[in-house]
């Protein structure tokens, strides 16, 4: 069975081997367990790659490179339909050698191939991974509600996977728990869990794109809030952006550069320490997301999450009994929050081991299993770690 991926997953070139976001590098290497070959089409960029691209392990995926298009401004925004030949040419040439084609949405080049998926016959097995708000609850671009209207009318003509359950979801769009965890990595947040307590200092953690949208400047707010209430805590902030310095430089207005740490961006293997370390993963995100990742990380390793109310964040907080969201980004109600948790350490704890308990369903083998029930696959011959 071969597999074609297309994504908006952004590659480059490190030492002369290709790297890529980390995130869906680890995800495409467990795909990899259930197929001959997979080949990715996805945008390659000049210059470094970030500290937290990494390179596939498996030997079956191959990389079919296409230039990138979007971004800022308008010049940017204009390449996109003139990049759009080229993407469809590598579509359709490698589609005549799949068995599966799998697209990553949303994104420009997946908005091309689901038109392309409704024109073409074959291959027949198709699925697409919506990865952003299916609820469609912030102001996001018209091209992120059309590719939802087209996934929904199921013009692609295949499976649909979605984060969280909502009302009135049609047969054809399923439910997954987003994946990011090896067994390995499970058993060593739940011995990194068992000792954790709650105490002073409070342990902050953020990890993600430094920006405004993503809530990088409520974070700082935060700990400012909780130093001003007499606590002690620390913030850890891993991740880059073209505004960190700005947050640098709020971090010294606040007062609490000394309890703030920019770590920048780090390889995933750097973060458990991080993970193991913090009491609260914070996310006071404006942006649309689905489920992040970085949430069901943290959890394995006992840290309890605070974020907005975006998406299907607060239905998992809500099934799994762990964490808080909270409808604003008043960071005022964040830090109300960490005192609540100081004043019922027990409270604390159980929700604690309750994320520790909840990350085990963010288990890669869990959705290999999944995929599998989705594309009526043959039994699992080899996977790596799961």
């Amino acid at each position: 069975m071969r597999l074609l991926v297309i994504s908006h997953t952004p590659h480059y070139r490190r030492g002369g081997a290709v790297v890529g976001w980390g995130a869906t590098v680890r995800e495409m290497d467990q795909l990899a367990t259930l197929f001959d070959s997979i080949t990715h089409i996805a945008p390659l960029y000049p210059g470094a790659a970030p500290a937290s691209a990494m390179g596939y392990n498996s030997s079956r995926i191959r990389l079919h490179p296409v230039p990138p298009a979007g971004g800022e401004g308008l010049i940017n925004k204009l390449s996109i339909p003139l990049r759009y030949p080229g993407y469809a040419l590598a579509i359709i040439q490698e589609r005549r050698l799949a068995d599966v084609v799998h697209v990553r949405a949303p994104a420009n080049i997946s908005l091309l191939a689901l038109f392309v998926l409704a024109v073409l016959r074959r291959p027949r097995s198709r699925w697409a991974k919506y990865a952003g708000d299916w609820s469609g609850g912030f102001d996001e671009p018209f091209s992120y509600r059309f590719q939802r209207w087209f996934l929904t009318k199921r013009l692609h003509r295949g499976e649909v996977t979605v984060n969280g359950n909502w009302r009135d979801q049609p047969a054809h769009v399923t439910s997954f728990l987003n994946p990011c965890l090896t067994n390995e990595e499970l058993a060593e947040g739940r011995e990194a869990a068992r000792a954790k307590r709650i105490g002073s200092p409070i342990k902050l953690l953020f990890v993600g794109r430094l920006e405004s949208a993503k809530g990088v400047g409520v974070c700082l707010e935060i700990l400012h809030r909780l130093q001003k209430a007499g606590l002690t805590a620390e913030l850890d902030l891993i991740g880059d952006g073209e505004e960190r310095p700005a947050f640098e430089r709020f971090a010294e207005h606040l007062a609490v550069a000394s309890q703030t740490r920019f770590h920048g961006g780090l390889p995933r293997d750097a973060l458990p320490r991080f993970f193991s370390n913090a009491h609260f993963i914070i996310l006071p995100t404006a942006c649309s997301e689905g489920w992040p990742k970085v949430l069901s990380e943290a959890m394995a390793y006992g840290a309890v999450p605070l974020s907005t109310a975006v998406s299907s964040i607060p239905e998992f907080l809500e099934r799994f009994s762990t964490g808080r969201t909270i409808d604003s980004r008043d960071p005022g109600l964040f830090s109300r929050a960490i005192e609540d948790y100081l004043s019922e350490p027990g409270r604390w704890q159980e929700h604690s081991a309750n994320a520790v308990k909840a990350a085990q369903q963010f288990s890669y083998a869990n959705y290999l299993q999944a995929v599998r029930n989705l594309l009526k696959l043959p039994a699992l011959a080899d996977p790596i770690n799961a």
